[in-house]
């Protein structure tokens, strides 16, 4: 397997890995108090992973305005520094909140908050341009999205980014930003438990990388997620919002779930892989145009993650063979 993928036709190349960087951004809240973080996170720890993970050849990042209200963006700028012309750096907008209490607040989908957004996501990551920058409001309507690429257009002519994307889940929506010039990808939910073929149709008929979020389903394909076991206050486990599937309702994840996991524990983990590494060895597997970007909050964990490139994809018997099992598991 090649380490390293096309974003779409933008002329951009990333390590087939990425690292997602909503974790490192600590802890955040909506404004009812719903925790929308994974919990508490060390600063020193965060910029140990990001150079780890440099090292092992990961060159694409991404993160968000809003993760921990501008927190993550901080801390990536910090530790990319000088690295940062050798690296692919993606973030998003859409979302407004408060920094000082790092609090959703709402969400702005006008073309004067994108402008505002990208000017404050340039000076916390320390930067003159974004090389992929993404609307994160999943169900923003259609219409407004058109005026939006138009304005990335814009944007891409001026030099503050060099491509832009959808984070969401609907094809018809991500099918309105591809057809910009300079639409390189669309991020979306898929994992070896929740597949998107839909999705990675669009990819393929225009041209899209498929950037995929929730790579390791928010824990369960690490084989960390036990059932029952609890989850710290701060992390949005702990209060599952509706579209956080296999955590039901917070006291852990869900036996169902774990059962699904456990029957693809002995494919995954074929010829010494974790079983995270077996997870985005079936992501490479499913499309060339797949990019996972699993989470990370310490050393250890880029470098289990990073560590699944040198393992590459599944074959295409393994694949058939996940297949084979999870339709096993689906009529139990």
């Amino acid at each position: 397997m090649e380490t390293t993928r096309p974003l779409g036709s933008s002329g951009i190349e990333v390590s087939a890995l990425g690292f997602g960087c909503w974790a490192i951004g600590g802890e955040w809240q909506a404004a009812d108090g719903q925790p929308l973080g994974w919990g508490k996170v060390d600063d020193e720890e965060s910029v140990r992973a990001v150079r780890r993970a440099l090292d092992l050849g990961v060159t694409f990042f991404d993160t968000a305005d809003t993760y921990g209200a501008g927190h993550s963006e901080r801390v990536l700028g910090r530790a990319l520094g000088k690295h940062r012309a050798d690296v692919v750096v993606a973030t998003k907008w859409g979302n407004v909140f408060d920094e000082a209490t790092r609090t959703l607040t709402g969400n702005d989908d006008s073309r004067g908050y994108l402008r505002r957004a990208l000017a404050a996501s340039l000076r916390r990551l320390g930067t003159d341009y974004v090389d992929l920058y993404q609307f994160h409001l999943s169900d923003a309507g259609p219409e407004q999205a058109a005026l939006l690429r138009e304005a990335c257009e814009d944007l891409v002519r001026e030099g503050l980014i060099r491509a832009y994307a959808w984070s969401t889940d609907d094809p018809a929506r991500a099918a309105v930003f591809a057809e910009g010039p300079h639409c390189a990808a669309v991020q979306h939910a898929l994992n070896v438990l929740n597949d998107a073929p839909a999705m990675l149709r669009l990819c393929e008929e225009a041209g899209l990388a498929s950037v995929n979020r929730s790579p390791l389903a928010m824990g369960l394909l690490t084989g960390k997620s036990r059932d029952r076991q609890p989850l710290e206050a701060g992390d949005i486990r702990s209060r599952p919002p509706a579209w956080l599937r296999g955590f039901g309702d917070g006291s852990g994840a869900d036996p169902e779930w774990l059962a699904r996991v456990d029957a693809l524990k002995d494919v995954l983990t074929s010829e010494g892989r974790t079983l995270a590494q077996g997870a985005l060895a079936w992501l490479w597997a499913r499309s060339s145009r797949t990019v996972p970007i699993p989470g990370f909050r310490s050393v250890a964990q880029a470098e289990e993650n990073a560590g699944a490139l040198e393992k590459g994809a599944l074959t295409s018997a393994q694949l058939a063979e996940v297949d084979r099992l999870l339709e096993a598991a689906r009529t139990r």
